[in-house]
Order: C-alpha cells, then structure tokens, then sequence
C-alpha cells in the first residue's frame, strides 16, 4: 500500500535510534507493558462481543473475526486502532522471545524484536482498525517467526 505521508515519515525518522521503553519512562518492563497493555475501549468492545482479552496469540486472531461495528464511528475508531496496536504489541512482548517496548523520540512505542527488527504495532493496529488489514493475527505470526 502506498502512503505518501508514510514514505516521508520513514525518511525522516531514518537514522533515529528509539529508546527502550522502561528506559525512557524510568520504569521496568513489566511495568510498562502493563501500562501500555490496558487498551481499556479495545477491551470494553470485545467484552461487548463475548470476547475476553487474555493477551494471548489466540484473542488476536479471535480480534480479526469480529464484525468492524468501531467503523460507524469515526471519532472512535483511530482510539479503538491505538488500543488494537497496543494490545498487539502487548501480546507480542509477552509471548515473543526476546520482544521489548521502545519508545521513539516524541512518545511513538514500537515493539522491537531481538532481532532488532522493529514493528509500528501502532500503525498496524490504526490500519486494521480501519480497513481490517493487516490481520492482528498475521502481524503477531510474522513478528513470532522473525
């Protein structure tokens, strides 16, 4: 998919190293996945549907079958995309060897894996939210194999 805005975005963050997160809010880890791990309307939503949350690979696959009713609201639906990318990268960081939380200058979490490979689960997360793709699920199955 091509996005304009993305292309220059990327040029000019090139070269700008992110910070671990816990590092750059002075916290551990684990704490600061529980904070990033919240995702309170994307939890709300679910339980709507019958779905529970557990931070598992398996509720993000659950995630993609739900039926996008967050689209009829276009004030809600970048809030319900942050929490999507955040719960994303909350499962990744706790089910992928190695997966921490870094923060980019300005306040952007990324997930980088140990192979130093960053994901945007943000990003991601805003895209499903809005068009249904990238898949939750895919996005956890990549960053696992990598």
């Amino acid at each position: 998919m091509n996005i304009p805005f993305l292309d220059n975005w990327r040029r000019k963050h090139a070269g700008i190293q992110a910070t671990p997160l816990a590092t750059a809010v002075g916290g551990e880890q684990e704490g600061v996945t529980e904070l990033l791990s919240e995702c309170e309307l994307l939890r709300v939503r679910a339980g709507q549907s019958g779905l529970r949350l557990d931070d598992s690979p398996g509720s993000l696959d659950e995630l993609d079958q739900l039926p996008p009713r967050w689209r009829d609201d276009p004030e809600e639906m970048p809030w319900l995309g942050n929490d999507a990318g955040l719960y994303l990268g909350t499962v990744i960081v706790r089910t992928v060897p190695g997966a921490l939380w870094h923060i980019w200058p300005g306040g952007h979490p990324v997930v980088r894996l140990a192979s130093g490979r960053e994901i945007q689960v943000v990003e991601a997360g805003l895209e499903w939210a809005v068009t249904g793709t990238p898949e939750l699920a895919q996005v956890y199955a990549e960053a696992a194999e990598a």
